[in-house]
């Protein structure tokens, strides 16, 4: 099936996302002084959120969640756990009680794995009490965005928005009962995945990400 890309890279769907972020904000909060802290979802959320963070002056950190699969099914996300431990199952969560716990803490596992790589490179933020905004490249099924917004509640900021330049409409109604705002500039038809909306959408490698949160540490 042909089709033409919306965005160039994740860089540049950053930028069009925190125009729109902005003008959310003027037009929802226009005496908004309060903080705001931007997380991304890594490793594709980071270069989405650099930019938004910067346009915001905000500092920047991440929410490390995997998705829960099958191991011959890598794509189909029974459900997704975050690096702390919050777990959110879909409805094809397995019944075998023993395979179900195996896979969580594999996915566990590698979510930790995800933290203890990134963290060093993050700043120690808290977001009681601020506008937290939850950044990803876009979003397929909204399993990790899910369990990551899950995760964020725990912490009580004042708001929480989803911020993604594309995601299937579809899954809008969803997202919203998860936050407080949903922001997504594009809900193509059909969806497919993620990929075929970016011209360049090469792996973001850890080192990659590493570099991206590191030049952010500066942002208090």
């Amino acid at each position: 099936m042909l089709f033409t890309p919306i965005f160039r890279d994740r860089t540049q769907a950053g930028e069009e996302l925190a125009k729109e972020i902005l003008l959310r904000i003027s037009l929802e909060h226009p005496d908004q002084n309060g903080r705001i802290v931007v997380y991304a979802l890594p490793r594709g959320g980071v270069p989405v959120a650099v930019p938004i963070a910067k346009r915001l002056q905000s500092p920047l950190s991440v929410i490390v969640a995997k998705k829960i699969t099958l191991p011959d099914n890598p794509e189909l996300a029974l459900g997704a756990v975050t690096s702390d431990g919050h777990v959110l199952w879909s409805k094809r969560k397995p019944l075998d009680p023993h395979l179900q716990q195996t896979m969580l803490e594999q996915a566990q596992t590698k979510a930790q794995q995800g933290w203890e790589l990134l963290s060093p490179a993050c700043p120690d933020v808290n977001p009681q009490g601020a506008l937290a905004l939850i950044v990803d490249d876009g979003i397929a099924t909204g399993m990790t965005m899910a369990v990551a917004a899950k995760a964020l509640k725990v912490d009580h900021p004042v708001a929480i928005w989803i911020c993604v330049p594309v995601a299937p409409l579809e899954l809008i109604p969803y997202l919203q009962q998860l936050c407080d705002r949903v922001i997504v500039l594009e809900t193509p038809h059909p969806f497919f995945n993620v990929s075929r909306f970016y011209q360049e959408f090469d792996q973001v490698e850890t080192e990659t990400a590493l570099s991206y949160l590191q030049q952010q540490i500066w942002v208090q």
